[in-house]
């Protein structure tokens, strides 16, 4: 009896990956997953950790500013610092910070009664952390595919993260009620130590030497003309600092106090941002083939939408109402999101690309805090149903003037050169927020 035939050697259509998938894109969705399942149980078991030794609301608000503030203080530092040093070194330093500051929060609510300073500390590293990784983290994405691929890598990233997202505050929640909110904490900081240590491994034997430059504030100079001198960046980052702003207001605090008074608890608001959620995971399979060729313009398009959520608490809507905008907006932002980093990744040239990132960032998150430490303030001027449609408007007119700038509309997708702008991702030796936050990109 003849011996059965060998097996066929293992090609590339055999891999499980796709080819253009290589080792850094793998590591870097790998650790962002990790990350991310980490980091959404946790933002909502500070704020338990905080109401559980006797906190109020405005406790709660404070220790969310308290992470927030260093994020806007710190990016443009942070994004001329990556394009100076290897950004997997900024990645992981950052990383190291998250994971320590993380593990000292888990210590304080596991062993005792934290005191609200401390945790406003504790909380303000990982958002100076996050300050130092967000740039780094898009400039090495960018980094890791090539422009032929560019759309179907950064659809199927963002999927993945708001996937683990999504799966992250639902089993947080469930710890948090079975074994605390201090165990949450203590994942989370591990969490922060194996995508560290999957980021250390990140290959930049492709990446050119950076040339020294004239220093730290000559390098933001040179970030703020590649800014400035792009109507279509500048634009788009103004109005996102509206509509970050307003939106993360009407979510923040607007929707919590709807779902109380009017939907009968906190369930039904879950489950509305549960929806959301699910959208951003259609919106990204979507992108995944689909490829527009007016990039800009379809994806603002797709910005008008965020006013459906501020839109629905003012009516406001049955639950199943606010769920179906939810998952509206949810899919449309994420092919807003896809759109605007693939324009990035063909419009700004790599070694400037972190310090670009960064004022794209800085600007985005600029007037969050704001927004938020005055949403209250503004309900009681005007009250909560005028406030939310407000919101709505903002989001609409913001929208609408970015269309009447000519490179946005006009702003059209290229065909891939014959090389890649960095370096072809399949024949290369094989990032969303770590803490939180919010960006065009």
């Amino acid at each position: 009896m003849s011996s059965p035939p060998a097996a066929p050697p293992r090609t590339t259509a055999h891999r499980r990956r796709p080819a253009w998938a290589g080792r850094n894109y793998t590591l870097l969705t790998g650790a962002a997953v990790v990350t991310n399942l980490g980091s959404h149980g946790a933002l909502i078991a500070s704020a338990f950790a905080v109401l559980e030794t006797g906190g109020s609301g405005g406790d709660v608000g404070l220790v969310a500013a308290a992470r927030t503030l260093p994020l806007v203080l710190f990016l443009l530092i942070g994004g001329a610092l990556a394009d100076r040093m290897p950004r997997h070194r900024v990645m992981v330093a950052a990383n190291a910070l998250n994971c320590v500051s993380q593990a000292a929060f888990a210590v304080l609510v596991l062993t005792g009664q934290p005191q609200l300073w401390q945790m406003m500390l504790l909380t303000a590293l990982c958002g100076t952390g996050q300050a130092f990784f967000n740039p780094a983290a898009e400039g090495m994405l960018l980094s890791s595919v090539s422009a032929e691929h560019a759309n179907r890598a950064f659809a199927l990233f963002r999927m993945a993260m708001n996937g683990a997202g999504i799966g992250g505050a639902a089993l947080g929640g469930a710890m948090i009620a079975a074994i605390g909110p201090g165990w949450v904490l203590a994942v989370d900081a591990a969490a922060f130590a194996v995508a560290g240590a999957m980021r250390a491994f990140l290959d930049v034997g492709h990446v050119a030497d950076r040339a020294p430059g004239g220093g730290l504030l000559a390098d933001l100079r040179e970030g703020w003309v590649e800014f400035r001198t792009r109507p279509w960046l500048w634009s788009i980052v103004l109005q996102f600092s509206v509509v970050v702003a307003v939106v993360g207001a009407a979510e923040a605090v607007y929707g919590p106090l709807v779902a109380r008074d009017q939907l009968g608890g906190p369930a039904p608001w879950g489950l509305a941002l549960g929806f959301f959620g699910i959208g951003t995971i259609a919106g990204a399979v979507l992108m995944m083939v689909w490829k527009p060729r007016r990039l800009l313009l379809v994806g603002t398009l797709c910005v008008f939408p965020l006013a459906l959520p501020s839109a629905g608490l003012a009516v406001p809507l049955p639950v199943w109402g606010l769920c179906a905008v939810m998952f509206v907006s949810g899919t449309a932002i994420e092919v807003f999101g896809v759109n605007w980093m693939t324009t990035m990744h063909q419009e700004i040239p790599e070694e400037k690309f972190s310090r670009v990132s960064a004022y794209d960032w800085f600007g985005s998150v600029s007037m969050l805090p704001l927004a938020t430490a005055v949403a209250g303030p503004v309900e009681s001027a005007f009250g909560r149903t005028s406030a939310l449609w407000g919101c709505a408007a903002l989001v609409v007119l913001g929208t609408a003037a970015v269309l009447f700038v000519p490179d946005v509309r006009r702003m059209t997708r290229r065909p891939a050169p014959a090389k890649a702008a960095v370096f072809p991702a399949a024949a290369a030796p094989d990032p969303a927020t770590e803490c939180s936050g919010v960006s065009p990109g």
